[in-house]
């Protein structure tokens, strides 16, 4: 197990900045993650599992990110996966073994909470069945065992990283477990033996990059180091605040991080929100400025709105702001990283949502009732395209006049400023303004 060293003076503490998704996930995050890794120390995941997916075009490369944190490209950065963060160990090698085949040398840079949960195979298998048993209420979940693991954490069965070397405790655990899931579901097809015998060649490859991640994520905050946390997923798909039960089954949002990292609130400093030009999601339930015409097909063609994890089109539809005012209050966005405005560029007419109204009443926020949310009618503001090439811009003051009074709509509306705009794939197609 890798030794933490103890916190030392001479640097004043340092605040972490955390990166957010802003609506229902596949925003963006990946890319100004790694911007910003590129001058940070520490890059953490706080939650979820390898059910995210970023995706970070450099030099021409494609790096696909599922579990693992974004920072791993900036070759300086150390990552880390936070107690709060779900972990398939044979996905996890997987994935470190695909990005080491594209040329990253991730020796020593990956470290991983001993608090942290273990999704095993046989979580996968029940998530395929909870599914099938929800029948036409399914949830559309990707079906990598994320949220049985958590379940298991909630129901105090679960498996944490360091049973693995607990002398006897993990077999004991994982036979206990299994036989639960087989009481409740069925003898379903799975061979304890044969996982047993694999985790324990899993437990010895992960061992040196077990650390206690409470103490490091202190230690690195004490020596003054610039340390970013990467949220993974989007507050829309919050366990709590989401479009529950369309949600994953963790905090996505700003308390994710405080407990997915054991880090207390003062030591937050900033806090950007990524949002979307437009808006998608993956899955089922409502979705209020959902297109169903050539607008839509238009946004998920040009904006290549496919999902890294699951390959499904995803759902699109013009921004709303009532959800993003609701994101930033469960948030707090110090500043936001506007992402994809060129996939708008051919539109003549761009619409953006500013209220609902449900049985002929404006609604004050967000509905918790999917009833609610599925019958509202959304209140549009129209504004003119710019039908110009955005991907060359690289500075604000390029941008056209309309793109401009998009940008500056969406901060008014909202009280953030807009820091990052993005108008590109590439590493350095995004515009950085000084706020």
């Amino acid at each position: 197990m890798t030794v933490v060293p103890a916190a030392t003076g001479g640097n004043p503490p340092s605040k972490l900045s955390v990166v957010l998704g802003a609506q229902w996930g596949d925003e963006g995050k990946g890319k100004l993650v790694d911007l910003l890794a590129q001058s940070a120390d520490v890059c953490a995941r706080c939650q979820g599992g390898n059910n995210a997916g970023h995706t970070i075009v450099v030099d021409g490369v494609k790096y696909a990110f599922h579990l693992l944190p974004s920072g791993l490209i900036s070759p300086d950065c150390t990552s880390i996966l936070g107690n709060g963060v779900v972990i398939h160990l044979p996905a996890f090698f997987d994935e470190l073994a695909n990005l080491e085949s594209q040329g990253l040398n991730c020796e020593g840079r990956i470290l991983v909470s001993d608090r942290a949960h273990l999704v095993f195979d046989f979580h996968q298998i029940v998530d395929g069945i909870k599914e099938t048993e929800l029948g036409r209420g399914s949830i559309g979940t990707t079906k990598k065992g994320i949220g049985p693991a958590y379940s298991s954490k909630a129901s105090r069965s679960g498996i944490r990283v360091h049973h693995l070397y607990d002398g006897d405790d993990f077999e004991q655990r994982l036979r206990c477990i299994v036989a639960n899931r087989f009481k409740r579901y069925g003898r379903f097809d799975y061979d304890v033996e044969a996982e047993l015998a694999r985790y324990r060649e899993l437990a010895a490859r992960l061992k040196p990059m077990v650390v206690d991640s409470v103490t490091f994520m202190h230690s690195a905050l004490a020596q003054g180091k610039n340390v970013l946390v990467e949220g993974a997923n989007a507050i829309m798909l919050d366990i709590d605040f989401g479009t529950y039960p369309f949600v994953t089954s963790s905090n996505t949002g700003i308390g994710g991080v405080l407990t997915g990292l054991g880090v207390p609130p003062q030591t937050v400093g900033k806090v950007l929100g990524v949002v979307k030009a437009y808006t998608s999601r993956v899955g089922e339930g409502p979705f209020p400025t959902e297109l169903f015409d050539a607008d839509g097909a238009a946004l998920q063609d040009v904006g290549r709105e496919y999902g890294v994890t699951t390959g499904r089109k995803r759902r699109c539809g013009w921004l709303d702001m009532v959800m993003l005012r609701y994101s930033h209050y469960l948030n707090g966005y110090t500043s936001l990283n506007l992402t994809k405005l060129d996939v708008l560029d051919g539109f003549k007419e761009i619409k953006v949502a500013v209220a609902y109204r449900f049985q002929g009443k404006e609604l004050p926020s967000f509905p918790a009732s999917l009833t609610v949310l599925g019958g509202v009618e959304v209140e549009y503001k129209t504004f003119p395209g710019w039908l110009t090439d955005l991907s060359a811009c690289r500075s604000y003051d390029e941008l056209p006049t309309n793109a401009k009074n998009y940008v500056q709509f969406i901060e008014e509306f909202l009280g953030v400023p807009i820091e990052y705009i993005g108008v590109g794939p590439g590493r350095d197609a995004m515009i950085h303004r000084v706020v």
